[in-house]
């Protein structure tokens, strides 16, 4: 039995809305994870139609294994970009599956850690004037990114007027459909405004629809599987398994945003062992069919704040959603030609609502910034993250990099660890 509903939930985390009604909103939140999920794989050369098919099957077994408790969707994680690109290009994708592999071993080394020693230690090294900070720098460090989707044309690496426009008028549909709209359509303003932003892009002539006339209605996705070759690759579990640190702290702040977005406690019910098994063993799916290691996204958060929608059910059907497209090429090719600008314009939204939910932690628990040690804490965390101060390690054969979001992460826990109550000054 729910113990209670989320304040100001439409549809709270057990709901099943109407058929029609969860289709719309399950596109909402497939559209959302799109772009990036596409992103990933293009980047590295792997087949974009098995990262979508890998995030729906990596979600179905997330929700599996947390008994359908959280409503968390698994994308393409860019934490991997760097190392799986060089594997790819000094050995092939068997490499880059065998790195994938050892990240979903790690989730699942750590996730039986917690088991046995339980998450109690989760409220000591993450209070809230840890965890408000946080929440806000995950979301304001993406906002790079929908700046740059929404000025830069991809093509040329130029900046486009055109492109600036689309995702400005894109932004001004989403926040007018999210303000006026009732009903079914006050549930998806982001799937509104990413249509709408559509259309304009296709006026401005921002769409290419050439991929969508060449694409066969069914096209089965380009499956490699982890045992294509027997060759073992030391240098791929080297690089790739010790990163699987670094978004497993990604992975605690997003479960914190989502604790708070639905009043809920996730670390307690269905439990971190729980959820870090889930992302674990998504990648491991991924690596099997020849997508990249898997994580929870912050786009489909922001939606699930923005919408108040926080129904399993609904993210269950976008991974349905996504194992299905993955096989109708035409579909997978149409959404594929969704331009970074309406993505770029979606993204000025989904990413400053994750931003406004840390605030709102920071306002309910009273966070007193007068006192020094509230401000050392949260400084570096904001200004870390938010600006990508990150530590790169050389390797064998690439990078071993901590994006600036974990290393804020890791310095605010310890910042919070070390410091005295009272700074010496105020004493």
């Amino acid at each position: 039995m729910e113990e209670k509903r989320s304040n100001g939930a439409i549809y709270d985390l057990y709901d099943r809305p109407p058929f029609p009604i969860l289709v719309g909103l399950s596109f909402q939140h497939l559209f959302s994870m799109f772009g990036a999920t596409v992103l990933v794989p293009l980047l590295v050369g792997l087949n974009p139609g098995v990262a979508i098919f890998s995030s729906g099957i990596g979600t179905l077994l997330h929700m599996l294994i947390t008994h359908g408790k959280i409503p968390a969707y698994m994308g393409s994680s860019f934490a991997f970009i760097i190392p799986m690109t060089s594997l790819m290009k000094s050995f092939g994708y068997p490499a880059v599956a065998q790195g994938v592999f050892s990240v979903g071993v790690v989730y699942l080394i750590v996730a039986l850690i917690v088991s046995k020693i339980g998450s109690d230690w989760i409220n000591k090294i993450f209070p809230p004037v840890v965890v408000g900070p946080i929440v806000m720098m995950i979301g304001l460090s993406l906002a790079n990114s929908a700046a740059t989707n929404a000025t830069i044309n991809s093509l040329t690496n130029k900046y486009d007027l055109k492109i600036f426009f689309v995702a400005f008028l894109t932004l001004i549909a989403t926040i007018c459909y999210n303000m006026y709209f009732k009903k079914f359509l006050g549930m998806i303003p982001v799937l509104l405004g990413i249509i709408t932003g559509y259309i304009f892009a296709t006026i401005f002539g921002l769409v290419d629809f050439q991929a969508v006339a060449a694409a066969h209605w069914f096209a089965l996705p380009n499956f490699n599987s982890l045992f294509a070759s027997k060759k073992f690759y030391p240098s791929a579990v080297i690089e790739m398994a010790p990163l699987a640190l670094v978004t497993i702290s990604e992975h605690l702040g997003h479960v914190m945003v989502l604790n708070k977005i639905t009043g809920r406690n996730f670390f307690k019910n269905p439990g971190l062992n729980k959820t870090l098994a889930g992302d674990g063993t998504a990648s491991i799916a991924a690596s099997l069919v020849g997508g990249p290691a898997v994580t929870s996204y912050g786009e489909n958060i922001g939606v699930m704040q923005m919408s108040k929608v926080y129904s399993v059910w609904v993210i269950g059907g976008a991974a349905v959603l996504a194992v299905v497209l993955s096989f109708v090429g035409k579909l997978s090719a149409l959404i594929q030609t969704v331009p970074g600008a309406v993505i770029g314009g979606v993204g000025f939204m989904l990413y400053g609502v994750i931003a406004a939910a840390g605030l709102q932690i920071i306002v309910d628990n009273k966070i007193d910034y007068s006192k020094k040690r509230n401000l050392m804490i949260a400084a570096p965390i904001l200004v870390i993250g938010i600006g990508n101060f990150n530590l790169q390690i050389p390797l064998a054969h690439s990078t071993l990099e901590f994006t600036g979001v974990a290393l804020a992460t890791i310095i605010g826990i310890i910042l919070n660890l070390v410091l005295p109550k009272i700074a010496a000054s105020e004493k």
